[in-house]
């Protein structure tokens, strides 16, 4: 009966520690945030083989109160952030691939189009500038030609065709009267009356 005390201590207690130490997904997490979610993971399975579950507890907490710690520092000091998350790493810059921070980052182009793939870019000469990000995610920007239309676009391609319809409306020639001009010779006069101007 210890065993199932113990499972259940475990879940409930694994599961606060790790709601404190945060609700990103593991694609989203850091290199440290990851370590340390690890080290919690087998850490709490520790009391099943015979471990004290209160030390294991307080060793969890223990690794939780340094994420938030760590957390705190990127938030306060750029060189902490720059030290335990990193920075973005241009890899297209203008259209062009930067090779030399492909081959640092140990990233093959084979993994960069399957990444562009997952965002629906169709071809890598579509795309302006790209950088990888820190969690490991492909940040990019479209060149202008291929980028989606936006509602502002298309709400000012209608302010400006509108504008364009007044401005032929207001210098389009007179009408015609309407009818058969050919019936308005035999009967010797129009139907409807030209403007003075135009008699």
């Amino acid at each position: 009966m210890d065993w199932i005390w113990k499972a259940v201590l475990i879940i409930l207690i694994g599961t606060l520690i790790l709601r404190i130490a945060g609700r990103k997904s593991i694609s989203q997490m850091t290199l440290s945030q990851t370590v340390i979610m690890i080290a919690i993971g087998s850490l709490l399975i520790q009391p099943v083989a015979g471990k004290n579950i209160w030390v294991t507890f307080g060793v969890g907490g223990v690794l939780v109160l340094t994420l938030i710690v760590m957390e705190f520092a990127q938030v306060k000091f750029d060189f902490a952030e720059r030290f335990l998350t990193g920075r973005a790493i241009p890899i297209i810059v203008n259209g062009q691939l930067q090779e030399d921070n492909l081959k640092k980052l140990r990233f093959t182009v084979d993994q960069l189009e399957m990444k562009l793939r997952q965002q629906n870019v169709h071809s890598i000469p579509d795309v302006e500038s790209a950088t990888l990000e820190p969690n490991g995610q492909i940040g990019y920007e479209l060149k202008p030609a291929k980028q989606k239309a936006t509602k502002q676009d298309i709400e000012n391609l209608r302010a400006d065709i509108e504008s364009l319809i007044k401005g032929l409306a207001s210098n389009q020639p007179p009408t015609q009267a309407g009818g058969d001009i050919f019936q308005e010779v035999q009967d010797r006069h129009h139907k409807q009356a030209p403007p003075d101007r135009l008699q």
